[in-house]
């Protein structure tokens, strides 16, 4: 048995097949998005029942956080990605040949459900195969995946769908998803020490105290650490930011009021989420260099919260001002990653994979509660004008619904400032 630690090649080639997995899911999750007239035609269904569709995978997502921690703790990331990436498979399989809306949707549940846990078990990974001043950078990393998912899901899917049609696009992600699954199996392990290297982490000798480990008991034990509970609360703020703008009501909003093309505000939405995943390596790897995790979320939290205030308050930014606040608002809102190994290091380790879960959940509601209760606000205050069938809602109205976000931005800054430092070590 070799005495070292395993070589990093080694680590990030396991871990990457946890981060692939991850980037299929994010993929699986706006490619509707996409597809939107095909799905309406061949499906014969409504835009409520295509929002209803899309909504399968969103709430089963959020709905298999806080087990998918558990099941990381007990099972180990090997066997949990090797069953959910089966599961995902079979549901974009069953989506790609659905023939109608009932088919459709229970792909869809299939496909939430099962790529919901990828995000913790690549946490769990990056736990186990990488030291501890690595951790919150190679979590950073975790979210480049995935909006490297978002952006295949996006102009190359639609030019995929216009030659060869969305059905067999969709067939040939669930034999990719397949394929992922069988490599994960024959290359994924748990820890070095199943690769015969020393492990970071005392996981080989708490696996017998895991087995007998009690999910509720577990839920309540994480809930005992203060810090568990204010890192469910402060990223929901900053995600739900980014994902309600950039995934439902920013593209309106800028051809609305600033009159951009469609096209031009898609690409700046679009723009918006990459400087969310450039920033979250960064402020993660900078996190682990300087050996504390408020200071800089503290910063990345606060300047993100001005410059939402600036973008929605302004009556009319110059367009230049504009891509400039988005992006940087992008940037600073990647300070969130540091919630990861922020709440990882505030439990003990055996509880690593629960409190990631907890904390991936916070960081969904954020969206999930975001983008309706906008919606719901704009619907109060629209002032009955149309444009070939839509609604359009006036600067007022954005404000209205806008402000719900920058009400859980200013609370996701007050929160912070009550977790306690871990100065980067873990909790025993």
């Amino acid at each position: 048995m070799h005495r070292n630690t395993p070589p990093l090649r080694l680590a990030w080639s396991i871990w990457g097949l946890g981060a692939l997995f991850y980037l299929i899911g994010f993929y699986q999750r706006v490619a509707p998005a996409v597809i939107t007239a095909e799905l309406m035609r061949e499906l014969e269904i409504s835009a409520a029942a295509l929002g209803h569709l899309s909504a399968f995978y969103y709430y089963a997502y959020v709905a298999m956080q806080i087990p998918t921690g558990i099941i990381s703790d007990i099972w180990g990331p090997r066997r949990l990605l090797t069953i959910s990436a089966f599961v995902a498979g079979i549901g974009a399989l069953m989506f790609s040949m659905a023939h109608n809306l009932v088919w459709a949707n229970l792909g869809r549940l299939l496909i939430g459900g099962s790529v919901g846990v990828a995000w913790v078990a690549t946490l769990k990974l990056a736990g186990n195969w990488f030291p501890t001043h690595l951790y919150a950078a190679v979590s950073g990393m975790a979210l480049l995946f995935g909006i490297i998912g978002a952006v295949f899901a996006g102009v190359p899917l639609r030019l995929a769908v216009d030659v060869w049609g969305w059905r067999p696009v969709m067939l040939a992600s669930a034999f990719i998803t397949f394929i992922v699954c069988a490599a994960i199996w024959l290359i994924v392990r748990d820890d070095p020490q199943d690769k015969g290297y020393a492990g970071y982490n005392a996981v080989g000798a708490d696996k017998k105290t895991e087995t007998r480990f009690r999910i509720f008991s577990g839920i309540r034990e994480v809930f005992k650490y203060p810090n568990t509970a204010l890192l469910a609360i402060i990223p929901g703020g900053i995600v739900g930011c980014v994902l309600t703008f950039s995934g439902l009501w920013g593209v309106p909003f800028l051809t609305t009021h600033y009159d951009m093309p469609a096209t031009e505000a898609a690409a700046l939405a679009s723009a918006l989420l990459v400087a969310w995943a450039i920033g979250s390596p960064i402020f993660g790897g900078l996190s682990d260099r300087i050996g504390r995790r408020k200071p800089l979320y503290l910063i990345g939290c606060a300047f993100a919260l001005v410059a939402w205030g600036f973008i929605i308050y302004h009556p009319k930014l110059p367009t230049v001002w504009l891509v400039v606040l988005l992006l940087a608002c992008g940037f600073a809102s990647g300070s969130m990653i540091i919630s990861f190994a922020f709440a990882k290091e505030s439990v003990p380790l055996r509880l690593a994979g629960t409190v990631s879960g907890i904390t991936n959940m916070g960081v969904m509601m954020g969206p999930t509660l975001l983008q309706p209760a906008v919606g719901w606000v704009l619907d109060r205050r629209w002032q009955g004008e149309m444009l070939a069938g839509v609604r359009i809602y006036d600067l007022d109205a954005y404000r209205a619904g806008f402000s719900l976000m920058i009400a859980w931005a200013a609370l996701a800054l007050l929160l912070l400032f009550f977790t306690k430092e871990t100065h980067c070590r873990q909790k025993h």
